[in-house]
């Protein structure tokens, strides 16, 4: 992997527009050279459309696609460095396996190509399969071959479009590692559009969260995912629960909050409202961080936790976990995902609990920013 710069992605200003319909807003994203990048969002927040004009399959409304030091932004597919793999393949039926990925290098008038395609058949690991046609073949494999098509004329950029989609999910897993090592030996850069997060954390060094044509949060998978900046991003990436609450005071690196009758303990560094007192924030904590004890045992849950009361709703058996939903004063239905090692069997429906986690797994975000934001969102959709 290379350390100068340039063979980054870079996007400046860059924007769509149909008619009145605004599928990207304005936004600056650079992908550095040899990385995996991924654009995560649900249908229709502009991660395709984004992706498409960096392919120059769509030509941006305004703004700049630079590839390196090549401003790309008026150049037609062909002449750029960048190659896309597609969720339906397109690979053609009536070549071979070894024809459909020569083909890019036969069009550039390349004589002799037998060791460049066995060296790609090699790398996607399907060199025994060479002879085959693409029906013969299972949809990974179908797949890898798209791959191997995309990287023999070595473009700078690889561009993944929902690639796994049509997999079933064991294979979309094994995929998921099988791209990641192919990136990791070829070197380059992939951006790859999905809108499934746990793709993205697995596979994607950087991940961008798209929301309504805007870049929502840039990171990385495991810091997007302890520190979100909105509540869409913590929704979008696993489940989080909500409390409101409000900044009573601050004790070194920590706030207190009041909530409904008690407090809680966040790290200011995990806040990103302003934790002046009487500031609204919502507290956030993930499911999988909270312990849930049943009421006769309160007395056993150490010192220093946050903590909050209430009662099983319900309950469901997922092998790995138990997930409950617990009603509590603070928050309707508060979800807890406990892992079946030694399962509680009091903790059925109806039984009285304290859920406590440790304060430092709390995050904070600006309430009035997001309900804001939420409210913008609404006008937005319903202007559409």
């Amino acid at each position: 992997m290379t350390t100068d710069h340039g063979g980054d992605v870079r996007l400046t200003g860059i924007s769509k527009t149909y008619g009145s319909f605004t599928a990207v807003q304005p936004l600056d994203l650079t992908v550095p050279e040899g990385s995996f990048f991924a654009l995560l969002g649900a249908s229709g927040c502009g991660k395709t459309t984004t992706l498409r004009m960096i392919a120059g399959l769509e030509e941006p409304s305004s703004g700049t696609v630079m590839l390196g030091d090549q401003d790309v932004t008026a150049l037609p597919p062909y002449k750029r460095p960048v190659n896309t793999v597609f969720q339906s393949y397109a690979l053609f039926p009536h070549l071979d396996i070894f024809e459909n990925v020569a083909f890019g290098l036969r069009r550039r008038g390349v004589k002799s190509v037998k060791k460049q395609v066995g060296e790609m058949l090699d790398l996607v690991q399907l060199g025994e399969q060479a002879r085959k046609k693409p029906h013969q073949l299972s949809g990974g494999q179908q797949q890898r071959v798209a791959v191997a098509r995309a990287l023999i004329n070595h473009p700078k950029v690889l561009l993944l479009d929902e690639p796994l989609g049509a997999l079933d999910l064991k294979l979309r897993r094994q995929m998921q590692l099988e791209l990641k090592r192919i990136q990791t030996e070829v070197g380059i850069t992939f951006i790859h559009v999905t809108h499934d997060q746990e793709e993205a954390m697995t596979m994607a060094d950087t991940v961008a969260v798209m929301n309504a044509g805007r870049v929502e949060q840039l990171g990385a998978p495991a810091d997007l995912y302890e520190n979100p900046a909105s509540t869409f991003v913590a929704n979008f990436l696993g489940t989080s629960n909500f409390i409101e609450a409000e900044v009573a005071g601050r004790s070194g690196d920590d706030l207190t909050l009041k909530a409904g009758g008690g407090k809680l303990v966040l790290p200011v560094s995990r806040c990103t409202a302003s934790a002046a007192t009487g500031e609204k924030v919502l507290v956030g904590i993930r499911p999988e961080k909270i312990s849930l004890t049943h009421a006769d045992d309160a007395g056993t849950i150490p010192d220093g936790r946050n903590r909050i009361t209430g009662r099983v709703a319900d309950s469901s058996f997922i092998g790995v976990s138990t997930q409950y939903v617990i009603e509590s004063p603070l928050c309707d239905a508060f979800e807890v995902y406990a892992q079946n090692i030694e399962r509680d069997s009091r903790l059925a429906p109806g039984a009285e609990v304290v859920l406590h986690w440790n304060p430092a797994h709390t995050f904070g975000l600006d309430a009035a920013q997001d309900i804001e934001a939420g409210a913008a969102k609404v006008e937005e959709d319903a202007a559409a």
